[in-house]
């Protein structure tokens, strides 16, 4: 028996964009610039270190869906120095700990899109997708609906990250 097709026709709106976005605009580095806690805040910056950026997504696929980028704006995992693949790596580890305790996140993708054709959506400034996962968290909803369920409010999660990570003393 044939899968029948999923379709998510809410994609072409997407993909008809790729080719008008502003090459010279990076949220990333507009990210990775902020200087004081409302301006991270305003950007959803949760922490930065010497080398990389944490942040939440706008856009979620998941509550908790996080990136972890370096603070260069660098676009191949070749460009990255050591310091930086490492730093990369790091954060994304205390991300993961993180969102096990904020949010008992059983499971994770962790992925990088790595040029347009690939899904990057900003394919000059690399950055790792991190979603948390719950056993029974997959549905429909977005499929059928063009809808996300995100069931916190952006701006209470925010908090509550913040609020663990203090907690758990890491670097």
């Amino acid at each position: 028996m044939e899968t029948p097709p999923l379709f998510a026709p809410w994609r072409m709106e997407y993909l008809r964009s790729l080719g008008k976005i502003e090459s010279d605009k990076c949220f990333l580095c507009d990210a990775a610039a902020a200087a004081d806690p409302k301006q991270m805040r305003d950007r959803l910056v949760l922490w930065k270190t010497e080398f990389s950026i944490v942040m939440m997504n706008r856009f979620p696929y998941a509550n908790g869906h996080l990136l972890i980028a370096p603070r260069a704006h660098r676009g191949e995992l070749e460009d990255l120095s050591d310091a930086e693949s490492l730093d990369l790596t790091k954060q994304t580890a205390v991300s993961v700990q993180l969102l096990k305790q904020a949010q008992s996140a059983q499971g994770f993708n962790i992925g990088i899109n790595l040029g347009r054709v690939a899904g990057a959506g900003l394919p000059g400034h690399l950055h790792q997708h991190l979603v948390p996962r719950w056993g029974g968290d997959v549905n429909f909803m977005t499929v059928v609906a063009d809808i996300r369920i995100v069931p916190e409010a952006l701006s209470k999660l925010y908090d509550e990250l913040l609020r663990v990570r203090a907690e758990m003393n890491v670097s």
